[in-house]
């Protein structure tokens, strides 16, 4: 191994990966994991799609780059036809960038924008929701409210202002039914509207299922409608982050689909490259558009490999390969299938708190008293043992620590590739459950 890369850890070593093969990645030794997360929710067809490659490769034979500052492309302009015609109503722009971050604070930035051009230069503040994830680039660490995450950059962070999250397991009382959490959760973000100044306010941002920090959360039925009516009430923009939970994690091409609103903003990555190249998406509707158009002009914005040619061919591929293949209707199909699977492996575990999820994305929480809730020392360790001891099994999972808070609390995010049929979803919950059994009789 090469003592220059620098990696994400300093300590221990990980297995080289050498070849991918369907729902496979094969390290050096041979030694072969099922990836059941797709890497971070990333490789939705797999590690070994021809039609991708072949894509990749003739875009690379006509054309590797041409800077957006002078050219745009076959590949960016089909791209953003093929995302518009499946976003929600009123989503009518497509600004390519390379990753989720970036879609983030091009989101983000846009925003501010946006009120400057229509002359309402007062509106700066950003709300989000605690425990969130919005990326690790400082604008979107910013918006995000994951506390571990935000806590040694604290002094560069821009201000911006949380809520409680729609998180069912944790935070609805037992007095109250789900909707009326919902109702409450919107009343509490209207009120910090009206704290902050209702003309002061830029954005509500949100993921429509919670990701990577606290372990595939779905809102509460009505939830995002009672958010979308706070918005409009206050003229305020609604900034949707899909790039986990979207390109169609979780059963249909936009998450927010299934909660019957359609956002001002929303953001992709992750499943739009499928891990064949790097790319993200911004996309908003035309009001916004039309306000830069008829102003300045221009997005002070851009990058250098924004609407970069081989990364649009990816993507182009990608949704070709699921639209031919009907693979998100093959999600939504046996989204409940991996569900009952899993139920009937954790469902009784004494240390299995919540099962949840959508589609091809569910997190299992874990608990050291399942009747108080209670979680695990976080000295424990117990997201790192599951990780270890998954890839041990030939496991790739998503575990995460500081569920809760950023420090207690203990998750593991599944995401497998929308390829895998169900005998490889049992097969997934079969080494899952061998790791899971030797994680917990460490701790428990």
């Amino acid at each position: 191994m090469s003592d220059h890369v620098f990696g994400r850890s300093t300590k221990g070593t990980m297995p080289t990966a050498v070849k991918g093969e369907g729902c496979y990645i094969i390290d050096k030794t041979g030694k072969r994991y099922f990836d059941g997360s797709g890497g971070a929710a990333v490789s939705c067809l797999g590690h070994s799609d021809q039609s991708v490659k072949d894509a990749i490769r003739a875009q690379l034979d006509d054309l590797a780059f041409a800077h957006t500052g002078f050219f745009t492309s076959d590949a960016a302009e089909e791209l953003a036809d093929m995302l518009v015609a499946r976003a929600p109503e009123g989503i009518n722009r497509v600004y390519q960038l390379s990753g989720g971050s970036e879609a983030v604070e091009a989101a983000l930035k846009l925003a501010r924008q946006y009120y400057l051009e229509i002359g309402q230069p007062e509106r700066r503040h950003i709300i989000a929701r605690r425990q969130s994830y919005h990326g690790n680039t400082l604008g979107a660490l910013a918006a995000g409210g994951n506390a571990w995450r935000r806590e040694q950059y604290r002094p560069l962070l821009i201000e911006t202002h949380h809520v409680t999250p729609c998180y069912e397991y944790r935070e609805r009382r037992d007095d109250e039914s789900a909707e009326d959490f919902g109702t409450r959760l919107a009343q509490e973000l209207e009120a910090e509207v009206q704290r902050l100044g209702p003309d002061n306010v830029m954005a509500f941002v949100a993921e429509p299922v919670v990701g990577a920090t606290s372990g595939a959360v779905p809102p509460v039925p009505g939830y995002f409608r009672q958010i979308r009516e706070i918005c409009d009430r206050y003229g305020i923009l609604l900034i949707l982050d899909e790039v986990m939970c979207g390109m169609g994690r979780t059963g249909s091409f936009f998450a927010c689909e299934q909660d019957g609103i359609s956002p001002d903003i929303v953001t992709i990555a992750k499943g739009l490259g499928a891990g064949y190249a790097s790319i993200g998406a911004m996309l908003c509707t035309e009001t916004i558009y039309q306000a830069i158009a008829n102003g300045s002009g221009m997005f002070q914005h851009g990058h250098t490999y924004h609407g970069h040619p081989l990364a649009a061919a990816a993507g182009r591929a990608v949704i070709r390969a699921m639209d031919e293949r009907k693979l998100v209707e093959g999600v939504a199909q046996k989204g409940p299938v991996l569900e009952q699977m899993l139920r009937d492996r954790f469902g009784q575990n004494a240390h299995v708190g919540d099962i949840r999820g959508r589609g091809f994305f569910r997190g299992i929480e874990f608990v050291a008293d399942r009747e108080t809730k209670a979680t695990f020392d976080p000295s424990l360790n117990l997201s790192g043992k599951l990780k270890n001891a998954a890839m041990d099994a030939g496991l790739v999972i998503y575990p995460g620590k500081g569920t809760i808070d950023g420090k207690h609390g203990d998750h593991v995010l599944i995401a497998p590739p929308f390829i895998a049929s169900e005998d490889d979803l049992a097969e997934m919950v079969d080494r899952l459950g061998q790791a899971v059994d030797k994680s917990l009789a460490a701790v428990a």
